[in-house]
């Protein structure tokens, strides 16, 4: 036995060596060399401070060989039991076609691609991200709609928000309306953001009302209405948006994409925005996630959208280009004032759902939606058939049934039967089921269910959809009329326009990605690999826990793990991206207070140099922010700390800081400021966006901190899919556990569900899953080292051609480091924008522009790149630099010269050539390989244009005539 571990053990370290980019010993020892240090534990010990550096060992299960994992990642899936689900409840079956599945959700191109903040390189999936807008808005009925949101529940949560925020005539008291119908987890969603912002819900039945319109006699900010509601029911809700305008109440919608293609918009009906779920658009459910919600509005709420909104704007010789739109809204530049704390998203499945529908055309969609109609009417006639009593008569998918008395059997009985016979039937109460059917039902399932039900187990289907009579209020307005809808209904047809897309795009597949405070790794295709297989894929979030032993046990190990690797007590994996855990770690620390009799503890000091996440989180949480200063080496300054805790000693909540920080170090006096915090009755966030400089070298929770959130899409290898998915799991002490986000609904202890699903995104947990299990402690901690080696590397080259803003001990960086190019734009003109234009020309993407600090790049390499591909980099940035000299020595003028011009186009080669530099040096620049070439399909983008002129879905030949 003893020989076979050893064996295993040999193999598998194996996948450690083609994770870790600097693999080999000569590679390792000449970057050490550079260094000045002879090997990795003596460049850990000397880049962490000695108060937090550990080489005890994680207790972690010794590494497995990819295939060894996937044997055990199979057994874990067969532990599952895949029912057909007619549950329904905003989780519906469908049909992911292949040319999808193959081309996008199982592309590299495609999902390791990062945020389209560079959007000369990104035009493929803009282009894309702009088809899933033009597809809600035209749905919604709506103006404007943005590129994603994290699922239904936090969408309805942030419509909630826009709604108090927009609505300045309701008084401070009004409350926020929730339709009785809307779904349970969007109701528990809500209730949890409510309370932290201190707004009143009122759940309202408006269908027993006795005035016209439903609607309650007390001042009302918003309206909440479901569509069609979760008991399947399709009311006429003109009259209710109407009487809700005539007392200036905002009111929201949440619909089902599919169902709208048959109904009539939600902005035909005269509502202010729409909320939902595009998982029934081609994305598997995942038991929860991840899926693309979405939010759209009407004209003039465009600036109070949250999350990222593509554009249309114009290049530098004019041709239509697409880029983010608005970005002021957002975070990263207003912190606490953001509309919003969302950052990462879900545009990996937004670029699904959108392609679904392009791929359909609105005939195809209206098709199917029609299909799914009729299977319900025959359930619900097969039902009728039965004795029983179909509570609603106007549905579209979902079909409420009261048991009938002469059946012989409750509710539950036929639950359990139909659960027996491969079903899965949602319980009301004791009288009542309900039964929503989907893309995937078949006439088949219908006859069983029909038998099921009892009676002679007939049903009835119209001959073909002429005889469907249709749900109302029946869809009156043409949608998805833009050719993109119509040119790509043939696989041939698509599969060429995917390739187009992703052959604009530049991704982890094409080369480095050297942003900072980003981690762009490896995403390995056996960590990609569990993500289609149907055991995970086709769960519902809320199936029997007896159908869903392996993924909560994957899910449950995971969590141990993550535990152990931070040194935390305790980890909840629901929050969906690293916002959402921010937020839930917020709350937790907020209830701690409360639970202890300090409610009026609400002070969070933040860093002036902290990411603006942070600031957006603390005053979604109810808390309010007090700024913290830094020093000149990037350090928090521990005078102007000490003033503010003493400012507020009395209310002061927690403290939010990044470690190492954002300015790229490893501050020496961390374990210092924990316990400075903790004197004076507060706790401690650690934001975990840099975890990928600690595992296995420090733990938060061992230094101080109580909380942190992590980023598995950085640190733990889930792609970042273009902008989302994410998956950001909060962690803390054992004091803070029992305030960790509720798994079922009702928990009185929790904070509550911040993600719809109990689990969040649980079908790309066995990503990170697979990660852990293949690295083992051991190659975990190797790659921490080697991020560190290669950040350090890369600042101590490139430090005598650009000054590197902070070091910490020893003269070194964490995993990252920050090039000051502010002298050099005072001298040259040149701007770190030119700067990161010019290296897509080399074939890079950009480092991180402007944050922390302006005027800076910051570059952060991973482990996973190997040293030809770091050097490649820093002889392109080496030799930028010689292009600045060129401008400086007066070569080449400050307006005409290849950095200010970037990045060029094949087909500005074609054009006449006036420039000062040859066209060679234009896109053949040192270092560049013509055969390997990367070339950028638009030239620089006019950011200010599009802005101005905003067009945020596929634009008409008129709609562009007027733009351009």
């Amino acid at each position: 036995m003893t020989g076979s571990r050893h064996l295993d053990s040999y193999v598998s370290a194996a996948f450690s060596d083609r994770h870790i980019g600097v693999g080999a010993q000569p590679h390792v020892h000449h970057m050490l060399s550079a260094l000045g240090f002879g090997s990795l534990e003596e460049l850990s010990a000397a880049a962490l401070p000695e108060s937090i550096y550990t080489t005890e060992p994680m207790s972690l299960q010794a590494a497995v060989s990819e295939e060894a994992m996937l044997a055990e990642l199979k057994a874990l899936a067969a532990k599952n039991t895949v029912n057909k689900s007619f549950l329904g409840q905003g989780y519906y079956g469908t049909h992911t076609p292949g040319v999808i599945q193959r081309n996008v959700l199982e592309s590299p191109a495609w999902y390791t691609a990062y945020t389209p903040y560079q959007p000369e390189i990104s035009q493929g999936r803009l282009e894309a991200l702009l088809n899933f807008q033009t597809v809600v808005s035209d749905l919604s009925g709506m103006v404007t709609a943005n590129a994603s949101m994290l699922d239904e529940g936090t969408a309805a949560a942030e419509a909630m928000a826009l709604m108090r925020r927009t609505n300045r005539t309701a008084p401070a008291d009004a409350v926020f309306l929730v339709d009785a119908d809307v779904f349970p987890q969007t109701l528990a969603v809500i209730n949890t953001r409510a309370k932290a912002m201190g707004i009143p819900v009122l759940v309202h039945d408006f269908d027993s009302s006795s005035n016209g319109a439903g609607l309650p006699d007390v001042p009302y900010f918003g309206v909440l209405l479901q569509y069609p509601g979760d008991s399947g029911l399709v009311r006429d809700i003109a009259p209710i948006i109407a009487a809700a305008h005539e007392v200036k109440a905002v009111v929201g919608v949440a619909a089902d994409l599919l169902a709208l293609t048959l109904l009539e918009s939600p902005g035909a009906l005269g509502a202010d925005l729409a909320v939902g779920t595009s998982q029934r658009f081609g994305v598997p459910m995942g038991f929860g996630g991840p899926h693309a919600g979405y939010m759209a509005v009407r004209q003039g709420l465009e600036r109070a959208l949250p999350g990222r909104l593509v554009g249309v704007s114009k290049d530098a010789a004019g041709n239509q280009a697409y880029r983010l739109a608005l970005q002021t809204r957002e975070q990263h530049i207003r912190r606490e004032k953001a509309t919003s704390n969302i950052c990462t998203a879900q545009v990996l499945l937004a670029v699904m759902a959108g392609m679904y529908a392009v791929y359909h055309g609105p005939e195809g969609l209206r098709r199917i939606a029609t299909r799914v109609h009729a299977l319900a009417q025959a359930v619900a006639g097969a039902a009728t058939d039965a004795g029983h009593q179909v509570v609603h008569a106007n549905f579209f998918d979902t079909v409420k049934i009261r048991i009938g008395a002469g059946s012989g059997h409750a509710a539950a009985e036929l639950v359990a039967a139909a659960h027996t016979a491969g079903y899965l039937l949602r319980q009301v109460d004791h009288d009542h089921l309900q039964i929503a059917v989907d893309e995937t039902t078949t006439e088949a399932d219908v006859a069983a269910l029909a038998a099921l039900l009892g009676g002679t187990g007939s049903y009835g289907l119209p001959a073909d959809a002429a005889g469907v009579v249709l749900p109302v209020p029946a869809r009156a307005t043409e949608f998805m009329t833009n050719a993109v809808f119509h040119a790509h209904n043939s696989e041939t047809q698509m599969l060429r326009y995917l390739r187009k897309l992703s052959d604009a795009d530049y991704a982890l597949d094409r080369g480095m990605i050297p942003l900072g405070s980003c981690t762009m790794k490896l995403n390995a295709t056996a960590e990609m690999a569990a993500v289609t297989w149907p055991e995970f894929s086709n769960l519902h979030p809320f199936a029997p826990a007896s159908d869903t032993v392996g993924i909560v046990e994957m899910a449950t190990q995971l969590e141990a793990w993550l535990a152990e690797i931070t040194g935390y007590d305790a980890v909840s994996v629901q929050p969906n991206a690293g916002s959402q855990g921010e937020f839930a770690g917020l709350m937790a620390i907020r209830a701690y207070h409360v639970e202890n009799g300090n409610p009026d503890r609400n002070i969070v000091l933040i860093p002036t140099s902290a990411h603006g996440t942070n600031a957006a989180s603390a005053v979604m949480a109810g808390l309010k922010v007090v700024p913290v200063a830094t020093d000149g080496f990037g350090n928090i300054d521990i005078d102007d700390l000490k003033r503010q805790i003493s400012i507020h000693e009395n209310d002061l909540a927690a403290i939010m800081v990044t470690y190492p920080s954002t300015h790229g170090v490893f501050e020496t006096s961390i374990s210092t400021i924990c316990a400075m915090i903790h004197d004076a009755g507060g706790q401690v966030y650690v934001d975990g966006a840099n975890l990928n400089a600690l595992v296995g070298l420090a733990q938060p929770g061992k230094f101080g901190a109580d909380v942190s959130h992590l980023n598995l899409h950085k640190t733990f290898c889930i792609p970042h899919g273009g902008g989302g998915p994410g998956v950001g799991p909060v962690a803390v002490g054992a004091h803070l556990a029992k305030h960790l986000p509720a798994r079922e609904l009702g928990l009185d202890s929790s904070v509550g569900l911040v993600s719809s699903a109990p689990y969040g995104s649980a079908s790309i947990l066995p990503i990170s899953w697979a990660y852990i299990r293949m690295m083992g402690p051991d190659g975990l901690r190797r790659a921490t080292q080697t991020a560190i080696l290669s950040a350090n590397y890369i600042a101590r080259r490139l430090s005598e051609h650009y000054p590197v803003l902070y070091t910490g001990a020893h003269d070194l960086v964490a995993h990252e480091c920050i090039l000051d190019l502010r002298g050099i734009t005072a001298d040259s003109s040149v701007t770190v924008d030119d700067v990161a234009k010019r290296l897509i020309d080399y074939g890079f993407h950009a480092p991180t522009m402007s944050f922390p600090v302006a005027g800076t790049l910051m570059v952060e390499p991973t482990e996973s790149e190997d040293p030809g591909e770091v050097d490649r980099f820093i002889n392109a940035m080496i030799s930028i630099r010689k292009e600045i000299a060129a401008v400086q020595d007066g070569l080449w003028p400050a307006g005409d010269n290849p950095l200010v011009n970037a990045p060029h186009t094949a087909q500005s080669l074609t054009q006449d050539w006036d420039h000062p530099y040859s066209r060679e040096d234009a896109v053949f620049p040192a270092g560049v390989d013509p055969r390997a070439k990367y070339w950028p399909i638009v030239r620089r983008i006019d950011q200010a244009y599009g802005d101005r002129h905003l067009v945020c879905s596929c634009p008409s030949i008129e709609e562009l005539a007027e733009v351009f």
